[in-house]
Parts: C-alpha cells; sequence; structure tokens
C-alpha cells in the first residue's frame, strides 16, 4: 500500500507592512516637551537664587550705599571692600564666634537626634506615633513663632522659667535677664536651634534604622556584643550616608541662623550672640553699606563652601579605605 504524499507550493515570503514613519516634527515636539515642563521651574530657580547670588557678588566689588541704591551709579573699587573687611579685627571675633555656634548646635543636634531617633524604633506601635506626630509638630512650627514663644520663656519679669527656678527655691533668679547676659543669651539661643532642628533629624535617622535588617542584631546579640558596640559595628555603617547627609545640612542650617538670632537679640548684648549672616546685615544697614555687607556674605559662603569640601574630601576618604 502506497502513500501519496502531496506537494505543497512554498508560500512567498512576504514581508510585514510598515508602520507608516511619525511626522518629523512631532517626534521634535516630543523631544522638546519634556524641556519645556521644566522651564518655568528652573527660569524660576535662577530668578530666585541665581540673580540674588550673582548681584551680591557685583556689589561687593562696588562702592555701593544708599545713594548709588537710588541712582544707580555704582562703580567697581575691586578688592577694596574685601580688604577692609578683612582687615577688621571685629570681622574675625564674629568668625570664631559663629563656628563655636555651629560646632555646638551641631553636635547637640546629632547626639539629640540619633538617641531619639534610637528610642523611637524601640518603642510600640502607638507611643510611636504620638512621638513622631510631636516631631512633626514641632518641625511644623513658624520660626518666628518658636522664637516669640521662647522670648516670653526666658522674659525676666513673667517668663515661666524664672517663676519655675523661684519656685524650687533658687531666689537668685527672680528677675533675672536672661536675653541682657552674653552668655545666658547665647545659651538660649542654642537651646533654640537645637529643639528646632532635633525633629527633622531624628525622623530622617528614624526612617533610616528601619532599613537596617533585624537578623543582623540578633546575630551580633547572640554573639554577645553590647548595645553600644551593635549601634558602632552594625546600625552605623548602614546608616552613614544618611547620617553624614544629616550633619551636612545641620552645618548649613546651624552656619547660617539668622532669624532666630535678629528677632530675639539682633546680635546682642554687644556682639555676644552675632554671627557672619547677622554681621553681614548689620553692616549692610548701619550707614547703608551694602558692599561692605555683601562682601561679608560672600565670604560666609566662601567659609561655608570650604568647611563642606573638607568635610565631604574626608568622608569619600574614608569610603575608599573601607
Amino acid at each position: 500500500m502506497s502513500v501519496v504524499r502531496e506537494r505543497t507550493a512554498p508560500r512567498p515570503l512576504t514581508r510585514p507592512p510598515r508602520r507608516p514613519r511619525r511626522p518629523a516634527r512631532r517626534a521634535t515636539m516630543s523631544g522638546v516637551w519634556p524641556y519645556l515642563l521644566v522651564a518655568p521651574a528652573v527660569l524660576g530657580m535662577l530668578y530666585l537664587l541665581v540673580y540674588p547670588l550673582g548681584r551680591a557678588v557685583l556689589i561687593s566689588f562696588q562702592d555701593f550705599g544708599l545713594r548709588q541704591l537710588i541712582l544707580g551709579d555704582a562703580h567697581f573699587t575691586g578688592f577694596d571692600n574685601y580688604t577692609t573687611l578683612l582687615s577688621d579685627p571685629r570681622f574675625w571675633t564674629v568668625v570664631r564666634r559663629t563656628f563655636l555656634f555651629m560646632a555646638i548646635n551641631v553636635v547637640l543636634i546629632m547626639a539629640l537626634s540619633t538617641l531619639v531617633a534610637l528610642m523611637v524604633e524601640r518603642l510600640g506601635r502607638v507611643w510611636r506615633t504620638a512621638v513622631l506626630s510631636a516631631l512633626v509638630l514641632t518641625w511644623a512650627m513658624p520660626v518666628v513663632a518658636a522664637t516669640t514663644v521662647f522670648q516670653w520663656l526666658f522674659h525676666s519679669e513673667f517668663g515661666i522659667v524664672n517663676h519655675a527656678l523661684t519656685g524650687l527655691g533658687f531666689s537668685s533668679f527672680a528677675g533675672y535677664p536672661w536675653l541682657a547676659h552674653g552668655p545666658a543669651a547665647f545659651a538660649i539661643l542654642v537651646t533654640l536651634v537645637v529643639w528646632q532642628s532635633v525633629p527633622f533629624a531624628a525622623i530622617t535617622l528614624y526612617s533610616a534604622l528601619t532599613t537596617v535588617p533585624a537578623e543582623l542584631h540578633e546575630a551580633a546579640r547572640i554573639d554577645g556584643a553590647s548595645g553600644f558596640r551593635v549601634f558602632r559595628s552594625v546600625t552605623l555603617p548602614i546608616v552613614r550616608p544618611i547620617f553624614m547627609l544629616v550633619l551636612s545640612l545641620e552645618v548649613i542650617w546651624t552656619f547660617k541662623a539668622f532669624v532666630q538670632i535678629w528677632v530675639m537679640t539682633r546680635g546682642g548684648p554687644g556682639d555676644a550672640t552675632t554671627i557672619l549672616p547677622v554681621y553681614a546685615v548689620q553692616t549692610a544697614l548701619s550707614g547703608q553699606h551694602y558692599d561692605l555687607g555683601s562682601a561679608a556674605s560672600m565670604v560666609t559662603v566662601l567659609l561655608m563652601s570650604g568647611v563642606l569640601v573638607a568635610y565631604f574630601r574626608q568622608m569619600f576618604r574614608q569610603e575608599g579605605e573601607l
């Protein structure tokens, strides 16, 4: 019995239909459209940030007083403003006070924020929610409002601090003028800045702590490591990038603190609470020396940038060694 196989003719090879090409104009618009969407934000940033900075740099090299502000006939004086500023002994005293103010604040903020973040991590759900809510409310409080509250707290006659200390038996604090004494006013401002800065740093560090695997902590405790050793050898290396980021932000924010000092003491008593941003405003407003004030602002920016560059170089060096 034979099987007859039917031969079928091979199908002709057919190419799939080509898709119609999009017009070049549509392709061009699709490439430009993202830039058009970003353009308003970029232009706003240039106008609000870059233009004032460039204007301040320009004024710092000019003879710019009240007459020049009104008539606009300022002329360039080179580095005369910077020479005058750097030859002022008061300026270098303010620089040292600024670095002292920054160092005290940053150390206290990072230490307290780390402790608060570790505490929140170990709390139950209800207490964790309560503490985080209190931190958010503290952080959301306007700076001027918080400064006004601190002024009333340490008021010499009606302040609750003097009333509480007198009630505890410290009769010497009856009517004590806190803001009239340099060290006391400096300490109050440090307390205010720390109180306002801890919530942001603590919440950020707590968010970083939640990313640490619990298995690593359990393994370290099984090996007999103490709580401090677990934090130093296990937790800190993992959260180091976030920790360094928060530290950098706090350096910037405390270095340029102005509103709290200006509202509470305006740099007084004397120069006890005058730091570089306050010094720049005082120089610009006293006698309308806007050129010297701009020069002081530029020196502040350079000093802060130098601190951050040195810090980042050290951080990158440590990461390279690891």
